[in-house]
């Protein structure tokens, strides 16, 4: 869905969250192996955005 909202592949979001240039999302891998797990704090991927929370919301409901 973030990835959806910022016009990009969700590629580019799992990798920028993997390494840290994306501040708006955490990465965690799973234990024993090579996956990950993500989590998008919305608050934090609004501000990233430029955007209010609430328009955030109304993206992700389109």
């Amino acid at each position: 869905m973030a990835a959806k909202i910022m016009n990009k592949g969700p590629q580019f979001v799992r990798i920028g969250v993997q390494r840290n240039l994306l501040p708006f999302g955490i990465a965690m891998k799973q234990k024993g192996s090579s996956r990950f797990d993500y989590f998008i704090n919305p608050n934090q991927l609004a501000e990233y955005l430029g955007i209010s929370l609430d328009e955030l919301k109304r993206r992700c409901a389109t």
